[in-house]
């Protein structure tokens, strides 16, 4: 073992990595395992059932119980604090712990509080202070009491575009992330009301088999967080806003949909998510496949190796 170890700090464990620093007045336990470059500060308790990836930072006054586990590159604010018995009593142990799980690149604030069983995702963001009661999606950030998405991280916001209709398909405002494209719909306005239509295969750029409408959503709530292996999208906010990122395994990007005349194109293999809805939101969706649970990616990492091609 090439660690550094204070002399006043207390290391009983031999798994911990090269390179790794613990600092005065930490404390590990023996079955507690460490990765390699990691830095463990002052005052920082490490308990047995405990699994601490590579390159990551723990800071002062944080205790990490039984069934915590941090991926490679978590950063742990100081004083956060991880719990793993939703019902404790002196003196009662249950015969197993929760397991948290805090996944690669995921970031925690200072003094945040993570409850039991939690699994915070890959590049997510706790703000400092928050509460975290449920599962945080890839790259979202929350805060606050109970901790609510208020954003994602290492996404690009992309601008509505207005342009006359019809729009030509090479001038359509497309961003970083593959396939995605921003559609004008044709719209008309007079004294009798206003009107917004669409062809397909023009301005939509599919015949769709199947449409659904995503209506009375609590703005807390986060929607989608999937992808397809076949199914196209197209995503049309009837009233109100309604946030959506997408995402192609290497870029992610947020649209801010809010008036009927523009849609947002989503080819096949995009992980898309929907949060943020105004109260008044409708959201309506056209496919271009009927439901079929199989073309469904539920799960961040699998849709990432998929696009990988692993």
């Amino acid at each position: 073992m090439n660690a550094f170890v204070h002399s006043h700090a207390l290391n009983e464990s031999e798994s911990v990595g090269d390179g790794t620093r613990v600092w005065a007045f930490a404390h590990i336990l023996p079955g507690a395992v460490i990765g390699r470059d990691c830095n463990i500060c002052d005052g920082v308790f490490v308990e047995n059932d405990v699994v601490v990836g590579d390159r990551v930072t723990v800071k002062c006054g944080v205790q990490l119980w039984d069934g915590v586990t941090l991926e490679d590159d978590v950063f742990v604010g100081p004083n956060a604090t991880f719990t793993n018995d939703m019902f404790p009593r002196s003196g009662q142990h249950p015969d197993s712990y929760a397991k948290t799980l805090v996944q690669k690149g995921a970031s925690i604030g200072g003094n945040a509080t993570i409850l039991p069983g939690v699994t915070i995702g890959k590049g997510a963001m706790i703000g400092a202070g928050s509460v975290v009661t449920r599962d945080v999606p890839e790259y979202a950030i929350v805060v606050g009491n109970p901790a609510r998405i208020t954003g994602y991280a290492n996404t690009i916001s992309q601008p509505a575009v207005v342009e006359p209709a019809p729009v030509l398909e090479e001038e359509r405002p497309k961003g970083n992330v593959q396939g995605v494209s921003l559609h004008q719909l044709t719209r008309a306005v007079d004294l009798r009301g206003s009107l917004v239509a669409g062809d397909m295969n023009d301005q939509v750029p599919f015949n769709p088999e199947r449409f659904f409408v995503v209506y009375d959503v609590p703005s807390i709530e986060a929607r989608g967080a999937h992808a397809h292996h076949q199914c196209e999208q197209f995503l049309v906010c009837l009233n109100g806003s309604v946030r959506a990122i997408v995402d192609d395994g290497t870029n992610r990007e947020e649209y801010t949909l809010d008036r009927p005349d523009q849609g947002l194109y989503m080819p096949p293999m995009i992980w898309g998510t929907q949060y943020r809805y105004s109260p008044d939101a409708v959201l309506l969706v056209l496919a271009s496949h009927r439901y079929d649970n199989a073309d469904y990616i539920r799960n961040y990492d699998d849709f990432l190796r998929l696009r990988n091609g692993e």
